[in-house]
């Protein structure tokens, strides 16, 4: 899958907007996080940095994958749609 610099930004918006957001708690991949980070593009997805509610280590969380595949089906849906 290939984004675009143009697409970073909508993608790094619509991460926020399912609560990747800087100053929010999560629970992924069966930990509890609380982000120090909004989303950041990487070479093969997203990530945002976080500290572990359990440890209070700090870690770099990617994103699943299968979030940002939706993500990418609906700026393309929109895009197709807005043409």
């Amino acid at each position: 899958m290939t984004i675009e610099l143009k697409d970073e930004a909508e993608f790094c918006d619509r991460l926020k907007k399912l609560g990747y957001t800087e100053h929010n708690r999560i629970r992924i991949y069966g930990e509890e996080f609380d982000l120090t980070s909004n989303p950041i593009m990487e070479e093969d997805g997203f990530a945002v940095e976080a500290i572990c509610r359990t440890s209070g280590n700090t870690r770099k969380l990617r994103i699943p994958l299968s979030i940002v595949k939706m993500i990418a089906r609906d700026l393309e849906y929109a895009s197709f749609h807005a043409a």
